[in-house]
């Protein structure tokens, strides 16, 4: 079964989201069955690379909250985050743009090691007090080495605006087909589809639903064909 998710590094709610479908999964009978696609989603697609502000700011402008509430936002979030056992700053974070973040992400699911990155990138920008944003290109080569990519490889990308731009953007686009307005969006076996940071018992009868009504296997064929099987291969005996 696949289990494709919809997310974003700048959104907080996907963060936690994160954990809480990951505590469903390790409980899930078939866990090593169940194959983790993250997919890409910007929250702010327009938002230019250099365009970076603190992240109360971005929310009273944005949603025309108030200074209090966006500050009460955050510390609902932390809250939160910290009852599913993660560090988050709500005070001094900023926001930017994450398309730079995506494109590495699919860099790094080449190579095996994209739910590495993505979580690196999480902690990052949710419980540090480095930047994500305005460090320049060194950080995220710094971050994705953590994850074990190597960082000429990272650099490259980097350099090249277009490297996994048309990923991103086919990413988006589905996410928008499947009718997703927001992240995190989860969807299993594009089947059943999941949204936002839900407790852990909905994944749970969500991934228990899912599995229980894959299609059997439809054989198509001879029964009889020649195969190999516990006992040895059959040979078609000569006339």
């Amino acid at each position: 079964m696949r289990v494709e998710i919809w997310s974003d590094i700048a959104c907080p709610w996907c963060y936690v989201g994160k954990a809480r479908f990951e505590k469903a999964l390790a409980a899930f009978p078939h866990r090593d069955q169940v194959e983790v696609v993250h997919r890409s989603f910007e929250l702010d697609p327009g938002r230019a690379k250099g365009d970076v502000q603190p992240v109360i700011t971005m929310l009273t402008r944005k949603y025309g909250m108030s200074e209090a509430q966006a500050r009460a936002g955050e510390d609902n979030l932390g809250a939160q985050a910290a009852a599913e056992g993660l560090d988050y700053r709500t005070r001094g974070r900023d926001h930017g743009s994450t398309f730079d973040m995506h494109r590495l992400l699919h860099l790094a699911r080449e190579h095996g090691r994209q739910d590495q990155l993505l979580q690196i990138l999480y902690r990052a920008n949710f419980a540090e007090e480095r930047s994500v944003f305005t460090e320049g290109d060194e950080r995220l080569v710094e971050l994705a080495a953590e994850a074990g990519l190597d960082a000429e490889a990272v650099r490259k990308v980097l350099a090249d605006p277009d490297a996994y731009a048309d990923e991103v953007r086919a990413d988006e686009r589905e996410a928008a087909a499947l009718g997703a307005t927001g992240v995190p969006f989860f969807v299993l076996d594009r089947t059943y589809g999941v949204s936002g940071a839900q407790p852990a018992e909905v994944f749970t009868r969500a991934l228990t639903q899912a599995w229980g009504e894959r299609p059997p296997l439809r054989p198509v064929g001879q029964e009889d064909a020649q195969a190999c099987g516990p006992d040895g291969c059959a040979v078609p005996q000569q006339g």
